[in-house]
């Protein structure tokens, strides 16, 4: 990361350790070698990472497809959510939200190779959706998140890099607490780093294979 974003001339990115799958104890060995920021895609299984591991004071972020019927316990239990794409839960995630916590920190997942396979609003509803989020004391607009497309053509994967940079970009120039954009892993992150990420989200380079690589949806 740190060799890439020197390459690049830009910053070092925030390092997003993506723990779908993964056991309670391999989190917490990687915590001991001092990453905080955890990845997960399902409520329930964080969950249960997030009670035995309060002890360690991690960071977690959910950046899996959150369903309207878990809001209620991904805005009391995490610290960001990655993947808001829809108003519905920009309301559902607000009012569950406890006001003895800090406000949520939030993404908007962009769709940005329009894939069917992929969740994520619409370049073009960005603008809106952001403005829903900002207008919410409880939840804080932080950036955008994307999962672009694996082409096998380096040139169509930088497109879609940079469209998400140009997008980024203009959120900031509107929003001044915008300041994440999240994308890269494990397989594309110095290309993410190239054009702009501030934070890669990162699982397999860390922890090695899946145990259950089938059920991850993403």
């Amino acid at each position: 990361m740190h060799n890439a974003a020197t390459a690049a001339g830009r910053p070092p990115p925030r390092l997003l350790a993506v723990s779908k799958t993964q056991p309670t104890e391999a989190v917490a060995a990687l915590a001991a070698q001092g990453q905080r920021a955890f990845g997960e895609n399902y409520v329930q299984e964080a969950v249960a990472k997030i009670e035995a591991l309060a002890p360690l004071g991690l960071e977690w972020h959910l950046i899996g497809h959150l369903q309207s019927n878990k809001a209620e316990l991904a805005a009391q239990r995490f610290d960001w959510v990655q993947s808001v794409d829809r108003p519905k839960l920009v309301a559902a995630l607000a009012a569950h939200r406890p006001d003895t916590l800090a406000p949520l920190n939030v993404l908007v997942q962009v769709n940005i190779d329009d894939e069917d396979s992929k969740h994520g609003c619409t370049p073009d509803a960005v603008p809106a959706l952001a403005a829903a989020i900002a207008a919410e004391p409880r939840l804080c607009l932080r950036g955008l998140m994307a999962i672009p497309a694996p082409w096998p053509d380096a040139a169509r994967r930088q497109q879609a890099f940079e469209r998400m940079h140009g997008l980024f970009a203009g959120l900031a120039a509107r929003y001044p607490q915008v300041d994440t954009l999240s994308m890269g892993m494990s397989s594309d992150y110095p290309e993410a780093i190239a054009h702009g990420a501030t934070m890669v989200r990162v699982g397999t380079a860390l922890f090695g294979a899946r145990p259950s690589p089938n059920k991850d949806p993403s």
